[in-house]
Formats: C-alpha cells, structure tokens, sequence
C-alpha cells in the first residue's frame, strides 16, 4: 500500500473528501488506492482526495515549479485526485478542507493568523481563517481563487440524456473547465433545478476535450443597489457525478452570473449548505465552511 494506515474524513459543504498528511513524500497514491478509498460500499467514501504534501514530492509537479512555489511562500501543496483516480487541476472546497486540516496539524495558523498559502495545479490559493460566520457555518474560510477566463455567453447547448429539454451554458475557465447553465428563466426548455437527474452526466456541445464540470443555477433574487443576489445551484463533477458542493463550480456560477446581471456579489445555496461568491474584474474569492469528520486506521 502506497497510502498511510492512518487518514482521515472531511468534507467542505458536504463536498467530502478522504484526506492524510505526508510531509516527507512516502505516501503518493495509486489511481487504484484512490478509487478503492472514495467508494461508498467498499472504501471510506469520498468525492475525491487528498494529499497534503510538499510541492517537490508532487510527481507531475517540476522542480522549477516547486522552486517557484517556495519563492512565493508557499511550503504545502494540495494534491487532489478525483474519485475515479484521475489528476484534478483544482477542488475550491477542497482548498478549505485542506486548510482547516494543516490548522489542525499545525501547518496553518488560526483565526487571526498569517493567511495560508496552498499550492494546486492550478497556481496557489491563499486561505484566510473567518471562525464562524453567518450563513456560512463552523470554521470558515475566505479563499482567494484568483483569476478567471469566461468565454461567449450562452454558447454551449447543454442537455442531460434521458432528460426533456435543453439549456443554453457559458464556459468558464477556474484552473479547471465548467459550463454554466441558468434555468428557469424563461429561455431553458430543462425541467427546474431541484428536479434535475444528475445522475446522469450531462452532455454539452460543442464538445471540450479537457470534459468540464457542469452547473446549473437559478437566480433566486438580485438587488442591483446593493450589488448582492441569491441562488441555487446543482453541479455535476467530472469524474465524480454529481456532489453536494463544487467550489470551483460555484465560482464559475458567480461569474456567468456577472455576465448576465451585472452582480458581483452572491449568496449561493448547493445541497451541502451556503457558500458566498465575490467577484473582481481580476479574480473571484469563494467563502465557506469546512468540516473534518473523523480519523480511520486502515487495516
């Protein structure tokens, strides 16, 4: 086993993960391990996981990138795998659990502290710890997820087999590629959010080699005085299905939710909770809770 015997659970707005530490990089995990820890039935259970490591025990990582990664500041890196196994770009919530667990180690400072640095795939996040916050919850995090590309509005056709209908979606580039479709807005033909299957991977086309996360969202309310909205949104992952939460996804909703509205400001409810997404014309920060469950001894 290329895995520690010792891991444990965490979950970010129900956006769940099994999560070790391996500082000196004995533990790199098999696409095999991984599969086998994620699933439901036979393993621990997860949506993804990951490894909080150094960026020099990272195998697609270069030595000129974890050189430049510790020039920056940044000693950890989050090496996060899909649950099918495969390599994953970036995990907005899975940011938070990884923060909240370096907390927990003593890697990352408190409420108050020096914010954390945390290498990805996609470049670093830097971490601030809130505490508690309303409407977010216990153990809050703002996460700078820095910047973001969007592409043509409502240029993708979205549809969902076995599933009645279509819906128009705006690509949105986070580190990792998404498609934001908005329903229940008079143009979709796709039933309401909350009655999707989501089971089902949703098709978009044109077709993207990277494949994409796919979002759908409805507006809830806007105040354009205040700058602020609401909304509801349901994701599903590459190479996962659908989960409760995708921070990336959320991200990319508050930004195809720019382009439409104007907002840069929204309150976002996924299945697992409440999150709040602030968007720059240079960058969009994500703020939410995280949660570790529990330690397990593999035997």
């Amino acid at each position: 086993m290329s895995i520690p015997h010792t891991v444990y659970k965490a979950h970010a707005t129900g956006n769940d993960f099994v999560i070790y530490a391996d500082p000196d990089g004995e533990f790199e995990p098999t696409a095999d391990e991984v599969r086998f820890l994620c699933d439901r039935h036979f393993g621990i259970g997860g949506d993804g996981l990951l490894r909080l490591t150094h960026p020099e025990h990272v195998r697609d990582v270069s030595a000129d990138t974890a050189a430049d990664l510790h020039a920056q500041g940044t000693e950890w890196f989050m090496d996060y795998r899909n649950a099918d196994g495969s390599l994953a770009e970036m995990c907005g919530n899975g940011t938070r659990a990884t923060a909240l667990f370096a907390q927990r180690l003593g890697y990352a400072q408190g409420v108050g502290g020096e914010p954390f640095r945390l290498g990805t795939r996609a470049g670093v996040k830097t971490l601030v710890s809130l505490g508690d916050m309303a409407p977010c919850g216990h153990d809050v995090f703002r996460v700078d997820m820095g910047p973001w590309k969007r592409g043509e509005t409502d240029a993708f056709n979205v549809t969902i087999p076995g599933t009645d209908g279509s819906a128009r979606g705006t690509f949105v580039d986070m580190g990792n590629p998404h498609v934001v479709s908005v329903l229940e807005d008079g143009e979709s033909t796709l039933p309401a959010v909350e009655a999707l299957n989501l089971a089902t991977k949703p098709v978009v086309a044109p077709v993207l080699e990277s494949d994409q996360n796919a979002e759908f969202v409805r507006i809830d309310s806007q105040d354009a005085g205040t700058d602020t909205g609401k909304a509801t949104m349901r994701v599903n992952e590459r190479g996962v299905g659908e989960t409760l939460s995708c921070g990336t996804g959320l991200c990319a909703t508050g930004i195809t939710l720019l382009a439409k509205t104007g907002i840069h400001h929204w309150t976002i409810t996924v299945r697992g909770g409440t999150l709040q997404v602030d968007v720059r014309d240079d960058r969009v920060f994500l703020t939410g809770s995280a949660t570790l469950v529990g330690r397990i001894d593999l035997l």
